[in-house]
């Protein structure tokens, strides 16, 4: 069972309520929607519709518009991350509500951190109430307000603030100082800006508690300064002055790793509340540093020590209660992934080492995955992560592995490598590790994904690359996806001549050499897929001279019943297309044919290789019946029978019901009980009848012990 569980009642509502919302909606004069009729909502259920259709993309300019109702849907907590709003949809939709916290990084559509401020600002209950603001990733950009005649209005006018987030923004020494005016600010994350000073600090230095100043390149202070100001901050409990240890040469940084250093080894009353220290990304740390530092501060819980090269001092296996995130061991490691999931440099550090520690891995994993996937999801453009944890994917996933692990962490992870197939489409390991982790039965056969993206991914990587080990993988998952497709799905695949000239190249490369591999009968099994029921691919096949490579591909391989049956396959998908048949009308080709339908030949179909893996499925059984009537030719029965056991063995309950509900049932039983019926075929309608039988005992036994029972 998926140790995940299904969705809660609450998500499926929600989640058809996103799905509904034009029906749902009446649009007013400016293009936003408003809810035709809406109860009023419960308060955080409206924030958790907020953050849905944020979640599924689909929180807009237009969409937003719902939210101008605030006696019905009350926003408290409010997270718009990474959507494109203007500041016009901002300020009419989310600032009338009594906001808690509004969390809007990386927003999009023009909207700037100023523009929320001056908005949030606007609401008198909104400046007392607001509580956690983070504004990741934007351009604060006070003057661009100004010159549209916006009136500055800075965060200390927000004075209900205790949370700050301005990483990766333009937050310079000036906003800085305005901050640090605010009355109860105890969180402040100012990583990634342009803060030249931090003196500003000692302004709320008896209520900041936690202090992130992750990459500070801009910081014109000395050791000395900057220990100073650390040493004032007494209520403060987490400090993070980590640095990005790729960006930096040996230069750089210098002044930050001094200040580090001094603090490990001065003095304890420095800082002796601290609770957790990040220092990842810092050089010229010493062991014996670290140990005096954690021995005179009972209360840490938390060393970041990623990249340092301390991590794997032999004093942490005594420090039972303290977290550390390093590269000794998979638990630093993926501490490493659970707490730096933002930051570029620090994933791809983890993910380099967690590779390492996994090659040889045999214990399923999936909290392991889901950081992996996790990673992956928030840095779709970075080749440093994909690289190297689409490796991880593979590792954890491999052989037997996959099949212990929740079928909705399968299904994600398969949709993040397609994401990462698409967005790195040049980069040959990237594809290639992408589809080694792909080529898996189990995740084919039973994980749910885009199985027509994924075939068409693969078959357009096929396209450029000849390495066989890594063709014969491509084509195998090529053969079953096909299998996999929906009819319509099928139907849009089978349109494209340029796949079927992939398979027929692959075919004749193989048929040049006359060799019998599994990357030839992948590729003929996907032809024959390919073409069931499907004319458009039947004339693509013969447009690409199918017909004359199929017939030396019979002769070449004369006595290869694997390689006949798939040949025959595909033939008899041509056959049924009636504009098609005088194609077949070739002298060769029928000499082929008739000579493998002589009763000589009744061995050569009974002893075809049963597939254990489903590689062929039928939409419909009705090109079978005219096949299976008593005066057809012994071959043509016995080719049809056949077919009907392999694919009704592989899957019983899908095909019984399709034989019962289109009549073949009483065909296979009238071609049993006839006198002249050949034994083989016999016992091979024999054999079908009973699985359809024992089918219908079984539904029958299921079906009693699930009916409601009367009292």
């Amino acid at each position: 069972m998926d140790a995940e569980g299904p969705p809660t009642l609450c998500d499926l509502c929600l989640a058809q309520v996103c799905q509904s919302l034009s029906s749902l909606c009446s649009m007013r004069a400016d293009g936003s929607m408003s809810l035709i009729w809406a109860p009023v909502f419960p308060q955080e259920t409206a924030d958790q519709l907020l953050n849905h259709m944020a979640a599924k993309e689909i929180l807009n300019d237009t969409t937003v518009g719902i939210f101008r109702s605030c006696k019905e849907l009350r926003l408290r907590r409010a997270s718009i991350q990474s959507c494109p709003l203007s500041a016009e949809a901002f300020r009419l939709a989310l600032c009338p509500h009594r906001l808690l916290e509004l969390d809007a990084s990386w927003v999009s559509g023009g909207l700037t951190g100023a523009d929320i401020v001056s908005g949030l600002a606007s609401n008198p209950e909104c400046r007392s109430s607001l509580q956690r603001l983070s504004l990741n990733g934007l351009r604060l950009d006070w003057e661009s307000l100004e010159a549209n005649g916006g009136i500055h209005v800075g965060f200390s006018s927000l004075r209900g603030l205790r949370m700050l987030n301005l990483a990766n923004t333009d937050l310079n020494d000036a906003a800085l100082e305005d901050i640090c005016n605010l009355p109860h600010l105890e969180m402040l994350d100012i990583s990634c800006s342009a803060i030249s000073k931090l003196t500003a600090l000692l302004e709320c230095k008896n209520t900041l508690r936690s202090l992130i100043a992750h990459r500070q390149r801009h910081l014109d202070m000395s050791p000395a300064q900057l220990l100073f100001v650390f040493s004032q901050l007494h209520a403060l409990k987490h400090l993070d002055f980590s640095e990005d240890h790729f960006s930096v040469d040996d230069s750089d940084g210098r002044d930050g790793d001094e200040t580090v250093r001094q603090l490990l080894e001065g003095s304890p009353q420095v800082l002796p509340s601290l609770v957790s220290l990040d220092i990842s990304g810092r050089k010229r740390i010493s062991e014996a540093a670290i140990r005096s530092f954690v021995e005179s501060r009972s209360g840490l819980v938390f060393l970041g020590l990623l990249a340092t090269g301390v991590s794997s001092c032999d004093f942490f296996s005594t420090q039972k209660s303290l977290k550390v995130t390093g590269e000794a061991d998979e638990n630093q490691v993926c501490e490493a992934l659970r707490r730096y999931r933002d930051r570029e440099c620090f994933i791809r550090e983890a993910l380099v080492h967690l590779y390492s520690l996994t090659t040889d891995t045999d214990k399923p994993q999936p909290d392991v995955l889901k950081l992996v996937v996790s990673g992956m999801q928030k840095h779709p453009t970075s080749l440093h992560i994909h690289l190297v944890a689409t490796a991880c994917v593979f590792n954890l996933t491999t052989q037997d592995l996959a099949q212990a692990m929740p079928i909705s962490l399968l299904s994600s992870t398969v949709t993040q490598l397609l994401n990462t197939m698409k967005n790195f489409p040049n980069h040959q390991q990237v594809q290639k590790n992408c589809l080694l982790a792909l080529c898996s039965d189990y995740i084919l056969q039973e994980v749910p994904f885009d199985k027509y993206l994924a075939a068409m991914l693969v078959i357009n990587w096929l396209s450029s690359h000849e390495d066989p080990t890594l063709q014969r993988m491509a084509v195998a998952v090529i053969s079953i996806l096909v299998a996999k497709l929906s009819t319509e799905e099928m139907a849009q695949f089978s349109k494209d001549i340029f796949i079927m000239k992939q398979l027929l190249a692959i075919v004749q490369q193989k048929a040049m050499v006359g060799v019998v591999d599994s990357t030839l009968k992948f590729a003929l099994s996907a032809l024959w897929n390919l073409t069931d029921e499907m004319p458009v691919a039947a004339r693509n096949f013969i447009e690409c001279r199918g017909l004359e490579l199929y017939e030396e591909v019979l002769e070449s391989y004369y006595t290869e019943p694997s390689i006949q049956q798939k040949v025959l396959g595909l033939l008899n998908n041509i056959a049924e297309v009636e504009e098609l048949q005088a194609d077949l009308m070739e002298e060769d080709i029928l000499e082929h044919i008739l000579s493998l339908l002589q009763d000589s030949q009744h061995d050569s179909i009974m002893t075809w290789t049963h597939l254990e893996r489903e590689m062929v499925s039928y939409r419909s059984f009705h090109p079978f019946c005219p096949l299976l009537q008593t005066c057809q030719p012994a071959g043509v029965q016995l080719w049809a029978v056949w077919a009907i056991h392999l694919v009704c063995t592989q899957n019983t309950s899908h095909y019984s019901s399709m034989l019962e509900k289109e009549g073949l049932t009483e065909l296979l039983k009238a071609l049993a009980a006839h006198p002249s019926t050949h034994s083989d075929i016999k016992g091979l309608s024999d054999s079908v009848l009973s699985m359809v039988e024992q089918h219908q005992i079984h539904a029958g036994a299921f079906n009693n012990q699930t009916a409601p029972q009367r009292s």
